[in-house]
């Protein structure tokens, strides 16, 4: 039996992007045609490797700066939910750029809340694992309140359930603009702790 069900959700991509260097505090990510995905992620993108140094979400894990394996190659978001956001935060829209997306896809409804260890996987088998929702932090509201203004503060809260998955490469190959992928889901049942 397949420990990854093949699911009728499918999602196309609406953007692709790199953050293609870490000199500034803001993001500054930039819009591409097409990412090439090897096993480390997306080639010539800041957030490419095999390993990362740890941050401050895994600190209750690892100390601060351990090396560990890089599960946050990529940072896919959802249009539906970047609208929700902008919607609350008041601006027509948010540039995806501003949030220092790799992918963004629409078409999979409460995308956030997909289950981790999920797939997603492109038209070449090019396959993305989502390790687990992204958080909102400080980084995009730096460069959404650089764009529009004060109204970028507000980011962090209108983000919070909303910002996405981070996701590592399974198998590498190419996703570009309007190919569509499919949702793969773990075959377990929820967790359960008083089992």
């Amino acid at each position: 039996m397949p420990a990854l069900i093949p699911t009728d959700h499918t999602a196309t991509v609406l953007w692709l992007g790199r953050v293609p260097h870490r000199d500034r505090t803001e993001i500054d990510g930039e819009a591409v045609a097409s990412l090439d995905l090897g096993f480390g992620g997306a080639v010539h993108e800041v957030h490419a490797g095999l390993t990362r140094p740890s941050c401050s979400r895994v600190t209750s894990q690892h100390p601060k700066g351990t090396a560990i394996a890089n599960v946050r190659q990529l940072s896919i978001v959802s249009r539906e939910e970047m609208d929700q956001i902008a919607a609350e935060m008041g601006v027509e829209a948010l540039d995806p750029a501003w949030l220092g997306a790799s992918v963004v896809v629409q078409g999979i409804q409460d995308f956030s809340h997909v289950p981790p260890s999920s797939r997603l996987q492109g038209p070449d088998g090019v396959t993305l694992v989502i390790d687990m929702q992204n958080r909102p932090c400080h980084l995009p509201a730096a460069t959404i309140q650089e764009a529009v203004g004060d109204v970028g503060k507000a980011f962090k809260s209108a983000a919070k359930g909303r910002r996405g998955v981070t996701a590592w490469v399974e198998r590498p190959g190419r996703i570009g603009l309007n190919d569509t992928v499919r949702l793969h889901i773990p075959d377990q049942r929820a967790w359960d702790p008083t089992r």
